[in-house]
């Protein structure tokens, strides 16, 4: 039974990586700049105009607060999403800017008796933890009829704990991407990668040609999970992924071995990091991505790993995604390409008429639509048109992730409790960071994630 439940893990994860590459390949040829003929018109609120799909309270005189880390372009593009609610039901909306991680700064709202009602958390292990502290309240009759509707079962169990539905997975990201600026492999002659040796060597030609090969946004330890999540997944396969998660196999396990083994063929090589490690371990994930597209051929670096959330930061810069910017699928390690995915979900905290309708909003494809006109964003709701896209590229990332149904694995960070998995200067993204540093220490390494690991799962 274990071997056929194996043949079957890998086909289903093998078509989907396929399905993606594939639809990256059609996107990036189909787009050519911001003259999308399918592009959305944008409504008062500065997002795609929407039929109204779910019907809503009249909440005058109302008032909500809403917890997210999200900032920028990411904060004020979610704000025309509230301001819609705001239009619909008459209630007032404000955005609270927490801090990561976001389970203690609600842990010090709460203790000061001024929780938010909603907050957008990014791990499943945040939302046990909400759920498990008491704060989270499950939602309700017309929150949970949205979410059967619009999203498939993966997306709906990730928000679960203990059989009851606590979180509306109103974000996802597609975490298997690296960004390349165009010009650069133009001129270096370079191609796009398939698997991790064609990565390498695509990184030797980029470095010959005088510009360094990857920027690494270090100083934030989440984006050195994710690299570590696709070169484990691919490379020891979805059900070591699984246990690994679950802390079912020690962090000292040979398979660690191998892929810190595998990681350090590109962190161990100063030369190919911008700035070097000391460099990357201050550079910001926006930078990471903004110095790849700045400077022309000459930028700082030829190309950024991180997710489909990168066109944000992309487009404070003067390159154009799908032109001077492209991307192409994390390649494969082993013998399939790896599929990790993120998200965030909205959480009730304060269980309130107001706070039940929110959630069943951002249940809706009414809220992702907006938001998804923005860019820079991907819904996991299958009811949301791809062409509220704005070009090209994100609407076949948007085909692609709603066509894998449940065939992905979430990001193994954001599964783990908060102390391990999601937060700074502490677990995984410090141990991560500390071998960024000193990539030749694998056994330190797997020693120290192994020792956080057990005493944040407490075995």
């Amino acid at each position: 039974m274990r071997s056929s439940s194996r043949t079957t893990t890998r086909r289903a994860a093998r078509s989907a990586a396929a399905l993606l590459a594939g639809a990256l390949t059609l996107s990036l040829a189909a787009c050519g700049g911001d003259d999308d003929k399918d592009s959305p018109t944008e409504g008062a609120s500065g997002g795609t105009e929407t039929t109204a799909t779910v019907r809503l309270p009249k909440l005058d005189g109302e008032s909500l607060e809403v917890a997210a880390v999200w900032t920028g372009p990411e904060q004020a593009n979610f704000k025309k999403v509230l301001a819609e609610f705001e239009k619909r039901t008459g209630a007032k909306v404000t955005f609270v800017p927490a801090q990561d991680p976001i389970i203690n700064f609600l842990g010090s709202k709460i203790a000061g008796g001024q929780p938010p009602d909603v907050a957008m958390l990014p791990q499943p292990g945040a939302i046990r933890q909400a759920v498990e502290k008491g704060w989270a309240k499950p939602l309700g009759a017309e929150a949970q009829a949205e979410l059967k509707k619009n999203f498939s079962q993966g997306w709906q169990d990730i928000g679960t704990v203990d059989g009851k539905p606590y979180g509306v997975y109103y974000k996802a990201a597609n975490k298997s991407l690296i960004w390349y600026n165009t010009q650069v492999f133009e001129n270096a002659g370079a191609e796009e990668p398939k698997t991790w040796e064609d990565l390498l060597s695509t990184a030797q030609t980029i470095y010959d040609s005088g510009v360094t090969p990857f920027s690494v946004g270090g100083a934030d330890g989440w984006t050195l999970t994710d690299w570590f999540e696709n070169v484990y997944l691919s490379q020891a396969g979805p059900e070591k992924y699984d246990q690994l998660a679950k802390h079912e196999i020690k962090w000292t396990d040979p398979s660690v071995k191998e892929a810190l083994t595998t990681l350090a063929q590109i962190w161990g090589k100063q030369d190919y990091l911008a700035g070097g490690a000391s460099g990357a371990l201050q550079t910001e994930f926006p930078a990471s991505v903004t110095q790849t597209f700045t400077g022309g051929d000459q930028p700082k670096a030829g190309m950024v790993y991180e997710g489909d959330f990168v066109q944000v930061n992309i487009a404070e810069t003067d390159a154009k995604v799908g032109t001077d910017a492209k991307v192409f699928p994390f390649p494969s390690v082993g013998d399939t390409a790896p599929v990790v995915s993120g998200g965030d979900a909205a959480v009730i905290l304060e269980d309130s008429k107001a706070a039940q309708a929110l959630a069943t909003f951002l249940a809706s494809p009414d809220a992702a639509t907006i938001q998804a006109g923005l860019g820079g964003y991907l819904s996991p709701n299958k009811n949301v048109d791809p062409k509220a896209y704005p070009n090209a590229v994100q609407q076949e990332m948007a085909k692609a992730l709603i066509a894998a149904g449940d065939d992905f694995r979430f990001d193994m960070s954001d599964q783990a409790p908060q102390a391990f998995g999601g937060t700074p200067g502490k677990g995984e993204w410090k141990a991560l960071q500390d071998f960024l540093k000193n990539p030749k220490d694998i056994a330190g390494t797997q020693r120290r994630l192994e020792a956080d690991a057990a005493a944040a799962y407490g075995n």
